[in-house]
């Protein structure tokens, strides 16, 4: 089918945040325990218990922010219970996630010396559900504080003279659900009393975040925002693509056509949902001066045939590649607004970026997707009009996004049919005369990485281009996603 995509690379828009390609890690099944940590003493390869092959991954892609350690767990997680000696650390049942025991041996120092050696900025989720305002004030000061408080000497004992200088705070998770069951006037008096203790230290500007809504509830983020706007630096916001329901949502790699679209529509409701929600912020913030923050996202699909329920382990297919692509194109198209976004999870949980297995280690098609996407972080966002046929379930055939950043445009551009390839006219404004050369990545809609095969999905390289007088002619195979680099 014919597509026409225009950008105007004359006219500079916002800046896309970086942080929008951030990810999410829970103690959640195999994400820590397996998936990043494996402990000082394991045969696997790793620099203080952290695995050197899932670093060296995360740093390929330059992952910029990563929230931990919840999700449901961060509102039962008391932090003093994984810092000093690991073996006088306590121990817990994980009630939330497979009533599985938690040692805490990945704790506060764990969690930042893996943020230090992938190279990414921590974001942490405080307990407001069964913590304390004193326990998060005193979470902020043992990391944060350059005084001389029994607070910090605490650290000190711990190995660390010098502040973590953590900025990215979130009040709570889900407190409409898993993190409180609370009302939204009661939960925006909580945040309101809980972020005056989130105090400065040394200079240090804290981004106090404050629990948004699930999905369709505008009413939450009304009340959120009338309450307690003034007092918060961004808002959140979970949506999951479920296909199905949530008590049947079907194989992550066995499903057949329809529920491919129907998986698809599904993703694209979150353009619905974020202009839906930007506009009740815009009532009570005109300046724009909170952002929003989409720190869950993904495909949530039955867990994989043998394994706990509660680990929620899915394989990943060019399905999963295609919401991914669609989904950062909405993010980006929405760069004024959306600064930040944390996909769920980052390794072995829900649409996980890596897969383990012991020693071995695969990367999956979303992880492919975050790779060729990379050119948009802190670029300037284009106008990128799309022109193009409307599948089943009324989603466009092809999405796509562009960026400028260091003289070259970058157009990612996704070709959502499983069945049709699409012929594409692509017209940059002010680049007529600009090389162009790409990657894609591509493969029959339920096409994955196996530990048998773990290179079976992987991009290559694109020069399938045809110069027009109108602008470039190229063809993007049926469920593909393409990178295209125009440059003098």
């Amino acid at each position: 089918m014919s597509v026409s995509i225009h950008v105007d690379g004359k006219r500079e828009g916002a800046k896309i945040n970086k942080n929008i390609y951030g990810h999410f890690s829970e103690h959640l099944g195999r994400c820590i325990y397996g998936g990043l940590w494996v402990g000082e003493n394991s045969p696997i390869p790793n620099v203080n218990g952290i695995r050197s092959d899932v670093v060296e991954a995360l740093r390929r892609i330059h992952l910029p922010v990563l929230r931990w350690p919840g999700g449901c767990f961060a509102d039962e997680y008391h932090w003093r219970d994984g810092i000093g000696p690991k073996e006088s650390r306590k121990r817990m049942v994980n009630t939330n996630w497979g009533g599985v025991v938690e040692d805490n041996s990945f704790g506060t120092h764990e969690f930042l010396e893996l943020c230090r050696q992938v190279g990414c900025e921590p974001y942490i989720n405080a307990n407001v559900g069964s913590g304390t305002v004193q326990e998060m004030a005193e979470w902020v000061e043992y990391l944060n504080s350059d005084g001389d408080s029994t607070i910090a000497r605490q650290r000190w004992a711990n190995g660390h003279k010098e502040p973590f200088h953590v900025k990215y705070w979130g009040v709570g998770n889900e407190n409409w659900g898993c993190g409180g069951n609370m009302q939204p006037e009661y939960y925006a008096d909580v945040f309101r009393r809980y972020q005056t203790f989130c105090r400065t230290y040394g200079g240090d500007r804290l981004v106090r975040i404050a629990c948004g809504p699930s999905g369709d509830d505008p009413r939450w983020t009304q009340v959120l925002m009338e309450k307690a706007g003034r007092y918060m630096d961004a808002l959140t916001l979970h949506h999951y693509t479920v296909p199905g329901t949530w008590e049947h949502k079907g194989s992550a790699a066995g499903f057949d056509l329809p529920r491919y679209y129907e998986t698809l529509a599904k993703a694209d409701t979150m353009a619905y949902l974020l202009d839906k929600h930007l506009a009740v912020m815009d009532i009570y913030d005109r300046e724009h001066r909170v952002g929003l923050i989409v720190d869950e996202w993904g495909c949530w699909h039955d867990v994989e045939a043998g394994t706990n329920p509660g680990f929620l382990y899915q394989q990943n297919t060019m399905r999963d590649a295609m919401v991914a692509a669609l989904t950062l194109n909405i993010f980006n198209r929405r760069a004024d607004r959306v600064v930040m976004a944390n996909i769920a999870q980052l390794v072995n949980v829900l649409q996980a970026v890596i897969l383990t297995d012991g020693e071995k280690m695969l990367l999956t098609p979303t992880y492919h997707v975050f790779d060729l996407y990379q050119p948009h972080m802190d670029a300037k966002l284009l106008d990128c009009a799309v022109f193009s046929p409307v599948m089943e379930g009324g989603v466009k055939q092809v999405s796509a996004s562009a960026s400028l950043k260091d003289g070259a445009v970058t157009v990612t551009a996704a070709n959502l049919s499983a069945e049709s390839e699409a012929e594409i006219l692509l017209d940059v404004e002010g680049f007529e005369r600009a090389k162009a050369e790409g990657r894609i990545l591509t493969g029959e809609c339920h096409a994955m990485n196996t530990f048998e095969n773990p290179e079976h999905v992987r991009p290559q390289a694109f020069n399938g281009f045809r110069q027009t007088e109108r602008g470039l002619a190229l063809t993007l195979p049926s469920c593909s996603v393409c990178a295209i680099r125009l440059h003098e």
